[in-house]
């Protein structure tokens, strides 16, 4: 298995004039494996769709390379590019049938009517659609359309699949369950996949990697449970999921990889993945809703002052004012829990081999 199956180096892209111009892509570079889903996450505008059509050749590169299976892409036009791409709108054909649409790229091809047939019926199956051929698109629900898109993709055995927010279309329940079975069939096909969506639920569902980008920049690439649980920003913990900042300054290392911090005099041991921070310089921790406990008030503890209660059945979503700044604490099973009111002091208890310690740098927003 190649580890730079596809390769994207210092990729630049700028579009306008010398005089004017928009720098949409600055310096990307990134491998993904073979057989590897790796999702482009980052809000509008930070270039990871730009960086997607480059690679399917819609745009060329103001600079850098891309290389795919060790083959030089970036003036090989789309059309002999071995690779696909699934839209957001889905872009089928009207006036086409459903099997027609699927096996339009073979015809452009020009694959016999027979292979024709039996690839057909084969990636109809395979996405769900058997014994649809005959329907219009106008007769399909929007998930069914996308089955459509999907398989008119991989009937022609692209070496990387390319997927362009596929799902934005879709409501959120269908949605769900497009998605999972877009993750069961790139891992069944062993499929190379890059996907392109601003949903941090969808990135982390469906990749084996996440690659962060902001402001044409990547931030950060690692696993959805490395980028969750170990961000290397302040801009990728706020990005994804739910995080509270909590300012705090370092007191004596306590091991290689682990250090204590002081908050309001209370103190903790943070997990520092082998950092080194000087003794009495200021950090941010970063501290998920869910590593958060809450308990009446106690002497000696961290505390803090209710002041927004939520109840949602399954959790009770509390906002609770520490002294320098204002926590989401997330309680699931709340019947298994004491209830607090509006403006009740708590003591609060932050779970310490669940935090993550910024640098410095990242101590201010």
């Amino acid at each position: 298995m190649r580890e730079d199956y596809l390769e994207v180096k210092d990729l630049v892209k700028i579009f306008g004039t010398a005089k004017e111009s928009v720098v949409a892509v600055e310096h990307v570079s990134l491998r993904v494996r073979e057989g590897e889903l790796v999702t482009l996450l980052g809000p509008s505008g930070c270039g990871k769709t730009t960086t997607l059509r480059m690679i399917a050749g819609f745009e060329f590169p103001t600079s850098g390379d891309i290389y795919l299976d060790g083959e030089r892409m970036n003036n090989v036009p789309p059309n002999r590019r071995p690779t696909t791409m699934v839209f957001q709108n889905y872009a089928l054909f009207p006036h086409m049938s459903v099997a027609q649409n699927i096996e339009y790229g073979l015809k452009i091809h020009r694959v016999g009517g027979k292979e024709i047939r039996q690839r057909v019926e084969e990636v109809m199956r395979l996405v769900g659609l058997a014994g649809m051929g005959r329907r219009s698109p106008a007769q399909l629900s929007g998930g069914q359309q996308q089955r459509v898109s999907l398989a008119r993709s991989l009937i022609v055995e692209p070496k990387v699949l390319l997927l362009d927010e596929p799902l934005s279309n879709l409501d959120a329940k269908l949605r769900e369950s497009t998605r999972i079975e877009i993750r069961k069939l790139q891992r069944r096909l062993g499929i190379t996949s890059v996907y392109v969506t601003h949903d941090q639920e969808e990135a982390m569902t469906l990749s084996d990697r996440v690659v962060i980008m902001h402001e044409g920049r990547i931030r950060q690439i690692g696993t959805p449970s490395q980028i969750y649980a170990h961000p290397a920003s302040r801009f990728v913990a706020d990005f994804i999921g739910k995080a509270n900042f909590i300012q705090a300054r370092v007191g004596a290392p306590s091991g290689p990889e682990a250090v204590e911090v002081e908050i309001d005099g209370a103190r903790l041991v943070v997990p520092t993945e082998a950092q080194r921070f000087a003794e009495g310089s200021k950090v941010v921790l970063v501290a998920r809703p869910e590593s958060v406990a809450l308990e009446a008030k106690k002497p000696g503890t961290l505390t803090g002052v209710i002041r927004e209660s939520v109840y949602l059945g399954s959790e009770i979503v509390y906002e609770v004012q520490l002294k320098d700044a204002v926590i989401t604490v997330k309680v699931p099973n709340p019947r298994e829990h004491t209830l607090f009111s509006i403006d009740q002091e708590v003591s609060v208890h932050l779970r310490e081999k669940s935090l993550h310690i910024l640098p410095p740098e990242e101590a201010e927003p």
